[in-house]
């Protein structure tokens, strides 16, 4: 029962480090995005600040949607691995983003194929910040659920 329990636990906080990282990349891309449009934080009005507090978490909803199954494959190697320094998170996010930008170049009648070059330079640099984001969150418990289990076996009877 134990061992199912920390298994439990430990997927509650992959599925939580996610769900940060899918957020801390949405607004990395919301922040370029105004940015680009020559927004300033002391040229802000109200209403573009209040705009983000929507814009955040419908973008997070799309960024999570469209970068699962890359991320599943980083993450799943990170915890068999026990990778657990912030610069696997880190290129692991941009092989995310660069997975996702090679899919939707080459999906027929894509809608979302991005072909500037500050626009997909854009996507990785929010994949990394994601990775770093999710290696805040979860990353550096990785392969903590077995390996803690390994340490725990009893050794030979004979000790």
């Amino acid at each position: 029962m134990g061992r199912f329990v920390s298994y439990l636990v430990r997927f509650a906080i992959i599925l939580f480090g996610y769900a940060v990282a899918s957020l801390a990349a949405s607004a990395f891309l919301n922040i370029l995005f105004l940015a680009s449009l020559g927004y300033t934080p002391d040229h802000t009005h109200p209403t573009a600040t209040a705009s983000l507090y929507f814009s955040i978490p419908f973008v997070a909803l799309f960024v999570a949607y469209f970068a699962f199954l890359p991320a599943v494959i980083v993450i799943l190697v990170a915890e068999i691995l026990g990778r657990r320094d912030w610069l696997y998170y880190a290129l692991g996010g941009a092989v995310v983003a660069a997975v996702f930008l090679g899919l939707v170049d080459h999906a027929p009648d894509s809608t979302f194929a991005v072909t500037d070059t500050s626009a997909i330079m854009a996507v990785i640099g929010g994949g990394m910040v994601g990775g770093l984001f999710y290696w805040l969150s979860a990353g550096r418990w990785a392969g903590s659920w077995w390996k803690d289990d390994a340490s725990i076996s009893p050794g030979p009877s004979g000790s």
